[in-house]
């Protein structure tokens, strides 16, 4: 059994259980906010038919200037990518040969895009339960090496660190001569925002990556972008493919700053949701990540390997996401993206079922 790498796909995750997928399902498999893309979005999307009779701009300068404003930061000091994913592979060509630290639970293309770039990669395990960054034992381990990725709030557990506290480590690796990468995909889910994107200006040794796909429901149009020093951020460019960002994907960035009143909905919308099925899950005596934004991890104390509850719950219509290949979870959990009222009533009707077996 083979299962997908990623959240969404639902059909991939049937074929490879052997169930057959029921016609109506809910995904909790892909942590992409429950609410659609914003009213501003469909307002224009008749507009951008002109953007594909024209080649983009291939160093699009208006979405940097644009971001630039909003962050406080310089232009040169932005790269936009096709996506999170884009950037994290041209951070991978980048760090070539060097010896990385990866903290774990966590995203699993930062590994790939290392490992085919054939980096010594290194795992630093975070302890299960509060997942926190014990900095004494990192700092021990930073002088070996050239990069570390940490991902914030945490994917897949949703765990959220201190602005101070990413800024020792930052500190600390500057001093070692050590990269950090901050992945911020989701920094604009919880209420508190906390972000250390300030910082490239004052630390040489970080890049802060950001993914507009989340919070918008972009999936499909790939948009994201990083914020590092000028010398890194031309560093990096030097590998991305000309064009690599649609003409459209520009424009929908554009739009997509504008919507402080959206981010704020959904804000409101995710924390009220995750509140109401922490409180079930305390009821129904099943552990949870103290999660601070659209997703968490869940599993069945019961059990330690979740796979029973996971087929169970596709079987009964509901996909969450397996946590098999993130190191430190070893799929003792599964993840679940906060979603809407109704996607929750029948992820706690099911649930429910799922406790009341003889």
């Amino acid at each position: 059994m083979v299962l997908p790498d990623h959240g969404s796909n639902p059909q991939n995750t049937y074929k490879a259980m052997d169930i057959r997928m029921p016609e109506q399902i809910v995904d909790l498999s892909a942590n992409i906010n429950p609410i659609g893309p914003p009213t501003g979005l469909k307002k224009i999307w008749k507009d951008l038919i002109d953007e594909i009779v024209t080649y983009p701009d291939p160093h699009s300068v208006a979405l940097r200037k644009s971001i630039a404003r909003k962050e406080g930061i310089e232009p040169e000091a932005i790269l936009i990518g096709n996506g999170g994913a884009e950037l994290i592979h041209l951070i991978g060509r980048w760090l070539s040969r060097s010896n990385v630290m990866i903290i774990h639970p966590t995203f699993s293309e930062y590994e790939k895009a290392c490992q085919i770039n054939d980096c010594t990669i290194h795992h630093f395990i975070l302890k299960e339960n509060d997942w926190d960054l014990d900095l004494n034992r990192l700092k021990v381990t930073l002088p070996k090496m050239d990069a570390v990725f940490i991902c914030n709030p945490t994917n897949p557990t949703g765990v959220l660190y201190s602005a101070s506290k990413l800024e020792e480590i930052i500190m600390e690796a500057n001093n070692e001569q050590c990269c950090v990468i901050v992945d911020e995909a989701f920094y604009d889910f919880p209420l508190e925002e906390i972000t250390v994107a300030p910082l490239v200006k004052k630390y040489t040794n970080l890049i802060v990556l950001r993914s507009m796909t989340k919070m918008f429901s972009i999936p499909g149009i790939r948009l994201g972008f990083l914020m590092a020093g000028e010398t890194v951020v031309r560093e990096l460019e030097n590998y991305q493919v000309h064009w690599s960002v649609n003409g459209i994907a520009q424009r929908v960035g554009e739009t997509l700053l504008e919507e402080k009143d959206f981010i704020r909905q959904t804000q409101y919308m995710v924390k009220k949701e995750r509140e109401k099925l922490f409180a079930f899950f305390d009821e129904s005596q099943f552990r949870y990540s103290p999660s601070q934004t659209n997703f968490y991890l869940l599993r069945d104390p019961s059990l330690n390997e979740q796979t029973e509850l996971f087929r169970f719950l596709l079987e009964n219509g509901i996909v969450s996401r397996h946590t098999h290949n993130f190191k430190g979870l070893d799929g003792r959990w599964l993840r679940f993206a906060v979603k809407g009222e109704l996607e929750h009533g029948k992820l706690m009707d099911a649930l429910t079922e799922w406790k009341s077996r003889p």
